[in-house]
């Protein structure tokens, strides 16, 4: 074919605008899913991602709350052992008030008998004169005068231990009224606590979404942890939760059986390691969402899925009770919670029943 001159001049031109892509294509190429790999990152992608802040504060708001709740509960048996201990000293100066009474009734009598019998003087003297027997007379005065002044020692300590007793009832009503107002303080702490847990929570589970939809996990969270506390060789992989869906169910959610238990839990609560082993996988997107798979020493393997958040990275090695994720919603999930399988391989399709798996090894549910 023959090209005049311009044309000649245009097909190098046409080349090099052929060999260098669009730049909007370029823009929008790391964000389409059919080419983002799950579980990594794009080459050379470092675009800042708010996940790991995001997820490293809900953790801090989780342990402030549960210390908060704690420390609310706490006082809340305080001002519970404190009212008590004021009831019973109530009683205790009731008790007292009627024998004090009692005391005081048997005090006016002796007076009024002494009184009647001639306590002393000129009448006691007489009696003497005219008795048949004075030393009768002389043993009957001395034990009526000990029993008046038993009488009135017994009425003294008594009185005593009354304003003791009020004293100890003014002092305890005074701690149960500063606990009660502290219990409410708490309360309110507790409150304000949740409330920022609760949009942090959801904070975290919007960018765990974007995390699953652009097929990138965030980096794992990190908290500073002291001295790891004493565990079991096995535990549950949540602390607190109610059972939802269990092993081998069926429904419209899952297209043959469901393949793990579930455990209804709060968005960022926190996930632990059931069992010590190594982390297989950290990966991001499908049905799962965000997902951990840990490989155990026995040769078994454990999924956690549906995560909002992660707290290890591929290879950790980690201990039994150790966090490595945060509950959310991402994947195929209808609300907020954990999805937990044991398998026989890291993969899907080799899962086994793991209620009965965790009981053989202490830790059942």
């Amino acid at each position: 074919m023959h090209l005049g001159p311009c044309q000649r001049l245009l097909v190098p031109v046409l080349c090099v605008l052929l060999w260098f892509p669009a730049p909007a294509a370029v823009a929008a190429a790391p964000l389409t899913r059919a080419s983002a790999v799950p579980g990594s990152a794009p080459a050379g992608d470092d675009s800042p991602s708010d996940g790991p802040a995001i997820g490293a504060e809900v953790a801090r708001l989780y342990e402030e709350a549960a210390r908060a709740v704690e420390a609310y509960e706490r006082g809340r048996r305080e001002a519970r052992s404190q009212r008590a201990k004021a009831l019973r000293l109530e009683r205790l100066i009731e008790k007292e008030r009627r024998e004090m009474e009692g005391l005081r009734g048997d005090v006016g009598r002796i007076a009024r008998a002494r009184y009647r019998a001639g306590g002393g003087g000129i009448v006691y003297a007489a009696k003497l004169l005219l008795a048949d027997d004075p030393q009768e007379v002389v043993d009957s005065h001395r034990l009526a005068r000990q029993a008046g002044l038993a009488v009135t020692r017994t009425l003294h300590r008594a009185e005593r231990a009354e304003r003791r007793l009020l004293e100890d009832e003014r002092r305890a009503t005074a701690a149960w009224r500063d606990l009660d107002v502290r219990t409410l303080r708490l309360a309110s702490v507790k409150r304000g606590i949740a409330a920022k847990l609760e949009d942090a929570r959801w904070q975290l589970q919007g960018e765990a979404d974007r995390s699953v939809a652009a097929g990138r996990c965030a980096g794992a969270v990190r908290r500073e942890e002291g001295e790891p506390p004493a565990t079991p060789t096995w535990v549950t992989p949540v602390k607190e939760y109610e059972l939802s869906a269990g092993f081998g169910g069926t429904g419209a959610r899952w297209r043959s059986r469901h393949t793990g238990q579930d455990f209804a839990v709060d968005i960022g609560t926190p996930v632990r390691a059931v069992g010590a082993g190594r982390v297989v996988s950290v990966s991001c997107g499908g049905g799962f969402g965000i997902e951990v798979v840990l490989g155990h020493p026995d040769g078994y393997y454990t999924q956690y899925a549906h995560l909002a958040g992660v707290m290890v990275d591929q290879g950790e090695r980690v201990r039994t009770g150790q966090w490595i994720g945060q509950a959310g919603t991402t994947g195929n999930s209808s609300g907020p919670h954990l999805h937990f399988e044991v398998r026989l391989t890291p993969h899907m399709g080799s899962a086994i029943a793991p209620g009965p798996w965790m009981r053989e090894r202490g830790a059942g549910f």
